[in-house]
């Protein structure tokens, strides 16, 4: 089956915690503090596996989650970090905040890598809170939680030719013609209800072609099959229009032309601005013939005409040496980057929003649902730690501006606490 959407949930590793430690040595006095940091919890990589058509793996898998770091140890020692979590997706996938829409990652090259989400750093050791003033402090933080989110995956094939036309016209015909690859063909619209690619070689050029499900009038709406599959056609540089010259449906093929390009038109302008060579199809059957120089007034000389039968190969290698040359002639599709991971996954800023609720006071901020999520709360110089963190950056006193009265609750992220 051909998947082309998906949603997952992905959560990088927490970092690991601090620990309280000091040095214990015989002829040691007043050894001082040895607790090692926390080490990083692992990140979510997303990495492009040209080996992969389609994102059916996320059917049967929907959560992901990176390695936690290791808790630091004594004697300074650092903890192991999380190993990184690898997802592998195939060339063409848009990667989305399922949240905000927010395009994180369009990943095109085959081994091409993007972090998606970052794991958490570890907390620091009480080593690292010596200072004059305490010379054995009994503080440390726990690791840092790392990045989760829900993700929409999208799939957009990767294709240099796009092969388009109504259902029946005998796309999937022409594309097992020219390449290896195996459609399903029947004589009956809609045989074809998912996207397939071939390669097809010219001479010592090749380049990929795609044959999308025939589209109907009302396609960009969501009629047939068109509105699911019109967005692999984004990223092709040429369209090869094929039309049914012989009317075997009892369509004309000059009013069909028309309506598959204004669906094209009506779902973006890009893709109606692509170039078009008109694959006159079926030319095996006498009505063809006849509707050829019918076919000719109406689209020359704006449109290259090849007359064509996918039964026969008649007239087949002039249309793909046409091909090859506009191909040559044609640039490369520009990629649409997303933002680099050090502007998606900013410092977290100092604001700090508080949402009243009855006696329940919300206190919504990276910044501080971070400092709450790292500190230790069985640690009373971590508790003193975290009240002097409010008190700087104004959170008592904008609480205190509320009407916060004893007893009241507060909650900071997973946090809940009682106002005195």
């Amino acid at each position: 089956m051909f998947y082309d959407r998906a949603k997952i949930y992905v959560k990088a590793g927490d970092g690991g915690n601090g620990i309280v430690s000091f040095r214990r040595e015989k002829y040691v006095p007043l050894g001082g503090p040895d607790g090692g940091d926390g080490g990083k919890g692992g990140d979510i990589v997303f990495l492009v596996d040209s080996g992969l058509r389609t994102l059916m793996d996320f059917r049967y898998q929907r959560h992901y989650k990176a390695e936690q770091g290791a808790a630091g140890g004594g004697a300074k020692k650092q903890g192991r970090d999380g190993q990184d979590l690898l997802i592998r997706v195939p060339p063409g996938t848009i990667v989305r905040d399922a949240q905000t829409g927010e395009v994180l990652a369009d990943l095109t090259r085959p081994g091409e890598r993007k972090i998606i989400a970052r794991g958490g750093r570890g907390g620091r050791g009480n080593a690292r809170f010596l200072s004059n003033r305490n010379r054995a402090p009994r503080i440390s933080e726990k690791g840092e939680p790392g990045e989760e989110r829900w993700l929409d995956l999208e799939l957009k094939l990767l294709a240099d030719v796009g092969l388009v036309g109504f259902p029946n016209v005998g796309k999937s015909t022409l594309l097992s013609r020219v390449s290896a690859a195996k459609p399903k063909i029947a004589d009956y619209p809609f045989t074809t209800l998912t996207p397939n690619l071939g390669v097809v070689r010219v001479g010592e050029d090749s380049f990929v072609m795609a044959d999308i499900p025939g589209l109907i009038e009302g396609a960009h709406s969501g009629a047939g099959l068109g509105h699911e599959f019109l967005r692999h056609l984004e990223r092709t540089r040429l369209l090869i229009h094929v039309l049914d010259l012989a009317a075997v449906e009892g369509r004309d093929p000059v009013e069909d032309f028309s309506i598959i390009n204004r669906e094209l038109a009506h779902y973006s302008k890009d893709l109606a601005a692509l170039p078009q060579l008109v694959a006159a199809n079926k030319m095996d059957l006498p009505q063809a013939q006849a509707s050829l120089p019918l076919l000719r007034a109406k689209l020359e000389p704006d449109y290259e005409i090849f007359p064509i039968s996918a039964v026969t190969g008649e007239g087949i290698d002039g249309l793909l040496f046409r091909v090859s040359q506009l191909l040559a002639e044609l640039p490369e599709k520009e990629e649409k980057l997303a933002e680099p991971p050090e502007q998606i996954f900013r410092e977290p800023a100092a604001e700090f929003d508080i949402i009243c609720s009855g006696n329940i006071y919300i206190i919504k901020g990276k910044e501080v649902e971070r400092a709450a999520a790292m500190t230790n709360f069985d640690q009373e110089e971590g508790v003193k730690r975290f009240q002097r963190f409010l008190e700087r950056r104004g959170i008592l006193a904008a609480l205190e501006a509320k009407g916060i009265k004893d007893g009241d609750v507060v909650r900071i992220g997973k946090m809940e606490f009682t106002y005195t």
